[in-house]
């Protein structure tokens, strides 16, 4: 009997631990970008991912602020919007604990990279 609530128990934390590793993403990331010749700078995305790896959020940074829609597979993420400044800005990179880095096109501005941490909740 004690063997069978054991076992139990440890099935109950790794379903526990895969559930809450399963929404890595989820928080806010401050990532700084370089599209090249002096462009770019610090964006800030609030990011949640939801059932089946559909992740929304917002972002904030130099072509102002907007609504985030994308997906998460793994460790792989992408994540686009689409901003007056600059037209449709995409993001495809890889999240490793609290680092994400990956490329990045910014519409009519051009392409290039990003790398930023999740800031920590306190």
């Amino acid at each position: 009997m004690r063997a069978i609530r054991i076992t139990a128990l440890i099935g109950l934390l790794l379903f526990a631990g895969a559930a809450l590793a399963a929404h890595h993403v989820n928080g806010t990331w401050i990532l700084s970008v370089d599209l090249g010749g002096g462009q770019g700078g610090d964006a800030t995305f609030v990011l949640q991912e939801g059932e089946d790896g559909v992740l929304t959020g917002t972002y904030s940074g130099a072509v102002g602020t907007a609504e985030v829609t994308g997906k998460v597979n793994g460790n792989e993420v992408e994540f686009s919007f689409t901003s007056d400044q600059a037209g449709a800005v995409s993001y495809k990179g890889t999240v490793d604990g609290d680092t994400m880095e990956g490329t990045c096109t910014y519409g009519d501005l051009g392409s290039g990279t990003f790398k930023g941490k999740k800031k920590s909740e306190s």
